[in-house]
């Protein structure tokens, strides 16, 4: 883990316990006379990656009344190396980890004393302290020794008053914090950091014992020193952008030579195979794939004779594939990880409709950030899911240094939560099968909701997910195991740093779960129901994208709901009668705020995304995006376009302020929201701000004349 990394998660993070004993407890006069430590890699102690060794003081004898505690003698360090010969070992063994420490500030004090005395070069470590983090999430407790955070947590202790013994023990009460931490929205290290740093009379105590500080206050990284710089154009554009359109299908009886001859006529370096190749509808379950070097293959093995071979017996198959909807980063992380230089490109019901080579990608580079896809997608649990997401607040702030829009990055991020849903269903399916309760009883789509299906989401966010199934009634055997997915998708999305919805918006709840019939009936419902009560939450519902499972699925729930509402003013209505946009000018111009912040998303962005949600539902206006679908109610009724372009420039101005506070608050430790500092924008962007906030005070007439437009 790369120290300057303030938004990992605690439950994924990379660290090093250590432990020592010592002469006395005096930082100021004792010596270290043992060493230990043991790792933690992606949150799991690893085993038998420790490292120990006995020290001879030099010079020194141990006092008897610290034998007492810890058993070391003279005679037992008599043969051990001096603190200088084993301190570069250790430096190496800590390398660039987070250090963990019961009373860590006392370890530190005792290792920069030994570095001082033997003339040895000491850098201090970024530090968790798990007495601290114990007061932080039992403050209740009557006492914080290691003996005490042991039996309250169900930590077994072994080996007391050893350095190893006591790092093992430390690791594990430290992993027993984190989901204790998580309740008390604690998640990542500078949020643990700033939450330590907030018990000012224990540090204050430790320091006038001679103890370095156990934590420092968490610093914004550079995100030129923490990331390497990369070609943003793989954030920006998507596999669309590149793919070869329409794909080449040949059918499975197609000669060896006939497809080279295709290959060279089309100049391509791979043909698909496909039960439907005449009109190319092919859904990529039921493809395959020759590549020129499948056929090369071929000739090399069997000669002549190969020409004759029909595809259907070299070809490889399942075919990878990658949304057109991906972005291109995404495409290269794929290819990289299966170690493959082809890709079928789908459409969101799950049918090939695209090509994609490493060669279309070859100018495309994105540094070591372009494994973050990829990682979601190989993660096998919660731990493996909480490391790669933990990555995803400095891609946005790496982003953000190379000027891309926040719009732009809120799309990465949006895809990536979308992925992480999906792999949340992937893995709690294994989990209940693993548990005996069989596989999905029916075909179903995972799908996300709100800002994720529109590409619209910050670094704020908590889970918006829903599950539509093929067939079934509520209560039903179908339904009964798809509340079951539901729960263990939230759980592992929760443990991994999405919290739970705290509306429940979440599958696992009956409300957002259903067969495609129910589903259906609820969008009847929906339409014709008259309070604004009832509605609460339905329209997110109309921004929904399958990430997992059969997309048709989704797909066609979708398309029902917006063909149902077409026309509907009155259901329209209903949707925007809950905006109310708050005045946030003041009389002289100035901007009003709570504590120094607006809320931008009160302040304009609710108004804005409700508008354009409920117009397009109103005009049937496909387009999942804010800034889509204001222009394309634009193009259809061309009435208020000026407004219009001022609500989608709006959008953008606040999606870059809220972003960039975001960034800057995650590296300080405090957790993200929608609330901007003015006091620390530019001139440029006070501007940009108030001329946003002016172009919303207008939405209620706004949509008031478009709305009710025959």
């Amino acid at each position: 883990m790369d120290r300057a990394n303030s938004a990992a998660p605690l439950l994924s993070i990379d660290a090093v316990v250590i432990d020592t004993e010592t002469t006395g407890l005096d930082p100021r006069k004792a010596r270290v006379i043992e060493l230990a430590g043991v790792r933690l890699q992606a949150g799991k102690l690893a085993g038998g990656d420790q490292f120990h060794e006995l020290l001879r003081p030099a010079d020194e004898a141990i006092p008897v009344e610290t034998t007492r505690i810890h058993g070391i003698d003279d005679a037992m360090v008599a043969g051990s190396p001096l603190f200088a010969d084993v301190w570069p070992r250790f430096g190496a063994y800590l390398g660039q980890a987070v250090v963990i420490g019961h009373t860590v500030g006392f370890d530190l004090a005792m290792l920069k004393r030994e570095c001082d005395l033997a003339g040895l070069p000491w850098v201090r470590p970024r530090t968790l302290d798990t007495r601290l983090l114990a007061q932080i999430a039992a403050p209740e407790l009557a006492g914080y020794t290691l003996e005490k955070l042991a039996a309250w947590l169900g930590v077994d202790v072994a080996e007391r008053h050893s350095a190893l013994g006591d790092a093992a023990t430390t690791a594990q009460v430290f992993l027993a914090l984190v989901p204790k931490l998580r309740d008390h929205g604690i998640r990542t290290i500078a949020e643990a950091e700033r939450a330590c740093l907030a018990l000012t009379s224990v540090l204050d105590d430790q320091a006038r014992g001679g103890w370095i500080e156990a934590v420092e206050a968490p610093a914004r990284a550079d995100a030129q020193r923490t990331l390497r710089r990369f070609d943003s154009y793989a954030y920006r554009h998507r596999t669309r952008d590149v793919m070869r359109t329409p794909p080449v299908f040949v059918a499975a009886g197609t000669s060896v030579q006939a497809a080279l001859a295709r290959l060279s006529h089309e100049r391509i370096s791979a043909t698909y195979v496909g039960p439907s190749a005449a009109s190319g509808s092919v859904k990529a379950a039921d493809a395959a794939i020759v590549t020129e070097r499948d056929l090369l293959r071929a000739i090399a093995r069997s000669g002549a004779a190969a020409l004759d071979l029909p595809v259907g017996q070299i070809m490889s198959r399942p075919l990878a594939a990658i949304s057109a909807d991906a972005f291109v980063y995404r495409a290269i992380g794929r290819m990289n990880r299966l170690r493959i230089r082809h890709l079928g490109v789908v459409d969101e019901s799950g049918s090939v409709v695209g090509a994609l080579s490493a060669r279309d990608l070859l100018r495309q580079r994105a540094g070591e950030a372009i494994s973050l896809g990829d990682e979601i997608d190989d993660a096998v649990d919660a731990h493996g899911l909480a490391v790669a997401w933990g990555k995803l607040p400095r891609v946005a702030e790496a982003l953000l240094a190379e000027g891309i829009s926040g719009r732009d990055i809120a799309e990465v991020i949006s895809r990536e939560l979308g992925a992480l849903t999906g792999r949340a269903a992937a893995i709690a399916e294994r989990m209940m099968a693993e548990r005996g309760e069989g596989g999905p009883p029916c075909r179903y789509a995972m799908i996300v909701l709100g800002s994720a299906g529109r590409g619209e989401s910050l670094l704020a966010m908590d889970q918006d997910n829903a599950v539509v199934f093929e067939r079934g009634e509520p209560e039903g055997s179908e339904d009964r195991w798809f509340a079951a997915l539901g729960t263990l998708v939230a759980d592992i999305l929760h443990e991994a740093g999405v919290p739970y919805c705290g509306g429940g918006v979440m599958a696992k709840n009956p409300s957002w779960r259903g067969s495609v019939a129910i589903w259906r009936s609820r969008i009847d419902r929906w339409i014709a129901r008259s309070n604004p009560k009832d509605l609460l939450s339905v329209d997110i519902f109309f921004d929904l994208r399958a990430v997992h499972g059969d997309g048709s699925l989704a797909v066609g729930v979708r398309e029902a709901a917006f063909a149902a509402a077409e026309g509907q003013v009155p259901f329209a209505k209903l949707l925007v009668e809950g905006i109310s946009v708050p005045k946030s000018i003041k009389f002289l111009g100035g901007i009003r705020t709570e504590d120094g912040r607006i809320d931008l998303k009160r302040a304009g962005l609710f108004g804005i995304v409700s508008a354009a949600r409920a117009l397009a539902i109103r005009y049937h206006v496909m387009d999942r995006s804010t800034s889509a679908r204001l222009a394309g109610i634009k193009a259809l009724l061309h009435v208020s376009e000026m407004d219009l372009d001022a609500l989608g420039e709006a959008q953008g101005i606040f999606l870059d302020l809220i972003l960039s506070q975001q960034v800057e608050d995650i590296a300080h430790g405090t957790p993200p929201s929608n609330a901007v500092s003015v006091k620390r924008l530019s001139a440029y962007d006070r501007d940009r701000l108030r001329s946003a906030l002016e172009a919303v005070a207008s939405i209620d007439a706004l949509v008031r004349d478009v709305l009710f437009k025959d």
